[in-house]
């Protein structure tokens, strides 16, 4: 994993948005409606081309495919797995539930329904993965950027969106997905790319799969959570991975949010290298504080969010670069890597930022970054 050795280097959470008849194939396949396989394969591939080119055009220099192939970040592995042909329904948001009045209004999809674990847990489409890492290494031809990046589920968060219905206990779910998924975690670390594990249960989960739990024993599960991450990681060097921690990527109250303050220790033990996490969002900017209280590890990088990824306000360079140096210049300028808060578009068309304004507001991260960089190197 590189570090801002002489700049600031930029990156991002990793989902992007795709193009309108891309996305529509991508729901098509989530729906089970059969596709033409060619057609979709090539629109993918031609999707990831714009996409690396695009990141590579706005200043980004750790760049990922954009998630193109993919209608959501945690659940595409119901179409690489078998197992989840159970169904659960999404119930309300904790944080809403303090207002329900607001919340009759703005929860209008309350009751959607996804997909459970009904059924053992084993690959049917192994090679989805490998099509995902051939089709980002051919798009990467004649691109110059400074490094690349795959995302990938944690056990955790697919337990969180695909909750169990089939095992005897969440422990031996967990340890399953342990298993099946550490494939993949392998696949993207043997074709040479950073591997990213999206983590958001294990800030997320308090408030919308704990409600009723203490912080204390919520931080007890997110341990175990991570216990289950670092033995599916247990191949891969801690300097090949990074890990992405959020309170999840919708506009709401969040006032039930955990504190980061409350978790960073735990999260600390996770074995990647790069911490990447919510800090331009107005419920959590001020947490970059808590690296003040908490030394971050010799061997770790922080990879905190200047961009707010869920409104469509274009953020000034001049508050992105105070952003990035009130982080340098606590934990060292070298372990400071900068990115978005979450994803512009963590399932299909959720995102919450128009495509166009979520590619301005990287390219002003970008420029952020340069006068952040031009104030900590003079």
């Amino acid at each position: 994993m590189k570090r801002s050795t002489d700049r600031i280097l930029t990156t991002h959470t990793g989902s992007l948005p795709r193009p309108a008849d891309l996305l529509g194939m991508l729901e098509a396949v989530d729906a089970g409606t059969p596709v033409d396989a060619e057609a979709f394969a090539a629109r993918v591939e031609s999707a990831t081309r714009d996409i690396v080119r695009q990141q590579a055009a706005a200043g980004i220099d750790v760049v990922n495919d954009g998630e193109q192939g993919k209608v959501g970040y945690s659940t595409y592995v119901r179409q690489r797995l078998t197992g989840f042909g159970g169904q659960s329904e999404v119930k309300g948001r904790a944080d809403w539930a303090d207002f329900p009045e607001a919340a009759a209004r703005a929860e209008r999809r309350a009751h959607v329904l996804r997909p459970a674990c009904n059924g053992p847990v084993g690959w049917k489409d192994r090679a989805a993965v490998d099509r995902d890492i051939a089709t980002f290494r051919a798009a990467l031809s004649g691109v110059s950027v400074t490094e690349a990046f795959m995302t990938a589920a944690s056990p955790g968060v697919i337990a969180h969106f695909l909750p169990n219905q089939h095992y005897p206990s969440r422990e031996a779910y967990l340890a399953r997905l342990v298993d099946v998924m550490k494939e993949e975690y392998d696949a993207i670390h043997r074709a040479g790319f950073l591997l990213q594990v999206d983590c958001p249960d294990l800030a997320m989960g308090r408030h919308l799969a704990f409600p009723e739990a203490s912080n204390a024993e919520f931080v007890k599960i997110a341990e175990a959570n991570i216990e289950a991450l670092n033995h599916a990681l247990r191949d891969i060097p801690p300097d090949q991975m990074r890990l992405h921690l959020c309170w999840g990527n919708y506009v709401g109250p969040h006032h039930r949010d955990i504190p980061l303050r409350e978790i960073i220790r735990a999260v600390l033990k996770a074995r990647p290298q790069g911490l990447s996490f919510e800090g331009a969002n107005c419920r959590h900017e001020h947490e970059w504080v808590v690296f003040r209280e908490v030394k971050l590890p010799d061997d770790k990088v922080i990879i905190p969010g200047v961009l707010d990824s869920t409104t469509n306000f274009i953020e000034h360079p001049e508050l992105v670069a105070q952003r990035i140096v009130r982080y340098a210049e606590v934990v060292g300028r070298e372990r400071v890597m900068v990115g978005s808060d979450c994803g512009f578009a963590t399932f299909g068309r959720s995102n919450l930022v128009e495509p166009e304004i979520a590619w301005a507001k990287l390219a002003v991260m970008a420029e952020g970054a340069k006068i952040a960089s031009a104030q900590l190197w003079r």
